[in-house]
Order: C-alpha cells, then structure tokens, then sequence
C-alpha cells in the first residue's frame, strides 16, 4: 500500500515554525507585511486569496489587500505596483494571477521590486535560482521539496522525471531538483514515448493541468508520485493530473488532490515573507 504524503499535516508544521519565528522577530521590532493585489472577480483567485489571509493571520504577518475591478487599466495596476515598490513598510508584493486580459503578465511580474518578488516569478529571482543563488524560489516548486525532505524520500542520485515545462512549476522544480542531487528529465507535450520515460522514474512530479492523465502504466512500481494538477472529474469532484486510484496501488508514496501540494504553495509563501527581512 502506497504511502500517502500528507500535504495538510506538513504545511501546518511549517506554518508552525514560521509562527514561532515571527514571534521571536516581532519581539526584537521586526514585522512583516504581504501587500495582495486581486484583479476581478475570478473564483479560483478569490478562494486563493482568502487561503493566503487566512494563512497571514495565523503566522503573525500582517496583510493589506487590495481588490481591483475587472476592467482595471495596465496602467492602474502598475502604478498601485510602483506605490507599494516604494513602502517601505510593505516587505512583500504578490499580485494574483492569472490577470484580465488586457493586463500584460510579465509586465506586471517585472515590475515587481525583486527583493519583494514573494512569488519568486521575477527573472531576478529565476536567474538567482538557476546559479544558485540566494532568492525566492517559486512556492509549489519549493513546497515539493519540503513534502520529500519531511517525508525521508531521498532525492540525491534519485531519477527525477518531471512532466510539464511551466515557468511556475516545470522549470524552478527541475533547477531545484538538480540542487539535490537529482538526474532530472522535463518531459512535455512534444516528448516522444512518454511512457517509456515516466517509467522510469523514481520520482516523478507531474503539472499539466489535464485531468488523470497519469495512470498506472505511465509508472515504475515503488516510485514517488507528486501530483500537482489542480482539476475537475466528469462529476465536478477535485481531482488531479494523476489518476490516484489506479496509480496509488503501485507506488511507493503518492500526494492526494486536494490535501498534497496544494497547502504546501501557502506555507511556502509564508516562508518567502520570512524570507524578505533578510532580503530586505
């Protein structure tokens, strides 16, 4: 029987950690405050920002939000961007994506101070990572590691396939994994004989955003799964990229959908807040 990594149980830990850590530092006058940017009215966007209130709150970092219409200008939004650049009481900037359409992405991500950039999305923080550097490091991408740190699946040596090539995801995870030692292959949706990859990895993390895409024959027996898709079945019930019923009965450790990586993009976020006094 597959070992399931409870995501729940190990961010609540670090959120734990980080908790006790803002407290020492509150003690010696140091705060920290996340500035939220949401754009529109987008649900998924709306329960996220919520998650991270919430998360804020518990931890002792104080957040002030700010909730655009729809129809906000590129400019309106870079001009709020600039503003909170230039607070110096705010430590961390994260505007929500994904953004309306008439707002340009990557604009608004390198308009962000990197030393504010608690998303880790900026090229600042991106090149950081790939010399290793220190920076913030995208939040699921480093949330996976801690799953399999706190978990005791050793990484060093270890095959490390990874299906999808995101800049959130694919790219900062496949740099991270080589930082533990890792032989890592990004597979993608030009890859050729997929299955014939995936089957050999002892760890295989998969973000695609397809709907239990991965199934039983696409893994080696007694590998890690780390499932990060976020979807819906043919019944509206949360579900991810792996399909966890087939894949669970051959696996070493798997991550359910919900309650695996998902929390871990939180806390980790969390982490980088922490982070951004040092930055600072």
């Amino acid at each position: 029987m597959a070992k399931i990594i409870d995501g729940k149980k190990i961010s609540a830990d670090i959120k734990e950690e980080i908790r006790e850590e803002i407290l020492q530092r509150k003690e010696k006058g140091e705060e920290v405050t996340l500035a939220v940017v949401l754009v529109g009215e987008d649900p998924a966007s709306q329960v996220y920002v919520r998650n991270k209130k919430k998360a804020c709150e518990f931890v002792g970092i104080r957040s002030l939000s700010y909730e655009l219409a729809a129809d906000t200008t590129q400019e309106e939004l870079l001009s709020l961007v600039d503003k909170l650049n230039r607070d110096e009481s705010v430590n961390g900037i994260l505007v929500q994506l994904p953004l309306p359409k008439q707002i340009d992405e990557d604009a608004v991500i390198r308009a962000i101070d990197p030393k504010k950039d608690v998303d880790g999305f900026h090229p600042m923080s991106v090149g950081a990572l790939s010399i290793g550097q220190p920076g913030y490091v995208s939040c699921t991408p480093a949330g996976i590691i801690q799953l399999l740190k706190r978990s005791d699946i050793p990484m060093d040596g270890k095959n490390c396939v990874i299906v999808g090539r995101s800049n959130i995801v694919g790219k900062p995870m496949a740099m991270l994994m080589l930082r533990e030692n890792a032989t890592v292959t990004v597979t993608h949706s030009h890859t050729k004989n997929l299955k014939d990859i995936t089957r050999q990895a002892d760890i295989l993390i998969v973000a695609i955003g397809k709907t239990k895409f991965i199934t039983a024959d696409y893994v080696k027996e007694g590998a890690t799964v780390i499932d990060v898709g976020m979807d819906r079945d043919e019944n509206g019930k949360l579900c991810g990229d792996v399909d966890f019923d087939s894949v669970e009965k051959v696996v070493g450790a798997i991550t359910p959908v919900p309650g695996g990586v998902g929390p871990m993009t939180i806390a980790m976020l969390m982490k980088n807040c922490l982070t951004s006094l040092e930055l600072k």
